[in-house]
Parts: C-alpha cells; sequence; structure tokens
C-alpha cells in the first residue's frame, strides 16, 4: 500500500540546500522535469511524538555522531549546537545553507528502518 515517504524542505536558498544534499551528503538525485532534482534519501523511519502544537522535524541519523561530525566538519558544514546526549541517542543540529536547519542524530534505541 504504502511504498515510500517524500520529504519537502522549504529553504530560502533551495540551490544551495540541494548542492549541499547532493555534494556534502552524496544523495543521488532524479530530475522531476525541468530541472527540478529529487534527491534520494537514506533509509527512514517516522515517530509520533505528543505536542502542543503540530510540526515536523527531519533528523539525519548516524552510527557514530562524533566522527561524523569531524568528518562533514571537514567539508565545511556548520553546526549551531553542541551534541546532546538524550539517553536514548545524541543530538546536533546541522546548518544548511539556505539558512534553514536539519537535526544529525546517533540513535541508542531499536532502529525501524531495516524491519
Amino acid at each position: 500500500m504504502i511504498n515510500g515517504a517524500h520529504v519537502i524542505v522549504y529553504s530560502q536558498d533551495a540551490d544551495a540546500d540541494r548542492a549541499f544534499l547532493r555534494d556534502i551528503l552524496g544523495a543521488k538525485s532524479v530530475d522531476a522535469g525541468g530541472g527540478w532534482l529529487i534527491l534520494q534519501l537514506p533509509p527512514a523511519e517516522v515517530a509520533v511524538h505528543p505536542g502542543e502544537a503540530p510540526k515536523h522535524e527531519l533528523y539525519f541519523m548516524c552510527d557514530d555522531i562524533e566522527a561524523t561530525i569531524a568528518a562533514l566538519t571537514e567539508q565545511g558544514v556548520r553546526f549551531t549546537t553542541p551534541v546532546s546526549d538524550q539517553g536514548w541517542g545524541k543530538l546536533t543540529t546541522i546548518r544548511l545553507p539556505g539558512g534553514g536547519e536539519v537535526g544529525l542524530y546517533e540513535p541508542r534505541h531499536p532502529i525501524a528502518y531495516d524491519l
């Protein structure tokens, strides 16, 4: 029935953020027509948390957050928050070239994307 998920990231500089995903994170892409790129994501999972107001967040997952930060920093990636240890995982925030932010997350809980 459901065979995938499509994530939309709104950006003040979409070209720069697409280039970041393609060139820095290595995302492959397809041309959806007229040069409009749709970029591949790694395997994914979704969690629904209680909250006061509806909102959505995007986190890229990794096995070793410190090693990932070091590798991305060498490529000029900026992080806007220090790593926080939440017990169930470690989190930080990546600044996108277009001004937005996405999370970087090292989970310590069982993951669902390889079920």
